[in-house]
């Protein structure tokens, strides 16, 4: 079955939802769209359902949140630091090292680990699954993932907690970059 196919489906059965008055859609009470959902329930019309509404309802996982490093107050940063100490674990040095470790991985600070992602230029850390502990994640490292071979788009954004256009847009802007260091490659072979 396509993906097209899998989608047309999950808009059919959002559709049947929005007719039926014993399906609880979870609506706010301060939803824009709760209205024209109510009036399709004692009326003869089928209204049409927003992309914003059927967006919302397949998100499955909260978005990720990031933590602003220069808006944190001095006192927070204080406190931050007074709860993690740094600590003196001898941490994996190379990849055949983390390979033998335990997972889920508890090196958040890597990189590599899925869990949180730290700007370099900013220095804001990115959460990328706030609902979760550490230890309840199924994948912790890009690298065993990498070690697994080739997934889909949509593996992906599960593991990352992205969507699987976004994963396309990055994968698209990573194969531009790679293109470009390629052309500086051959100008620096035919100039040098």
């Amino acid at each position: 079955m396509s993906a097209n196919h899998d989608e047309d489906e999950e808009e059919d059965e959002i559709l049947d939802a929005s007719v039926d008055p014993d399906v609880d859609d979870d609506v706010d009470e301060g939803d824009e769209h709760a209205d024209v959902e109510d009036a399709a329930i004692g009326g003869d019309a089928l209204p049409e359902v927003s992309r914003k509404v059927r967006r919302r309802r397949r998100r499955t996982r909260p978005r990720s949140r990031t933590i602003a490093m220069k808006r944190l107050t001095r006192e927070e940063l204080r406190l931050g630091a007074l709860m993690f100490p740094p600590v003196d674990v001898p941490r994996p040095k190379t990849r055949a090292e983390c390979r033998e470790e335990a997972r889920p991985c508890p090196w958040v600070a890597c990189k590599f680990h899925l869990y949180l992602d730290v700007n370099p230029e900013t220095g804001s850390i990115k959460i990328n699954f706030p609902d979760l502990e550490v230890w309840e994640m199924n994948e912790t490292c890009a690298l065993d993932v990498a070690d697994r071979g080739g997934i889909t788009l949509e593996e992906v954004g599960e593991i990352m907690n992205l969507t699987r256009e976004r994963v396309r847009q990055v994968e698209t802007a990573g194969l531009g970059k790679l293109s470009a260091l390629r052309d500086v490659e051959r100008l620096k072979d035919y100039i040098g």
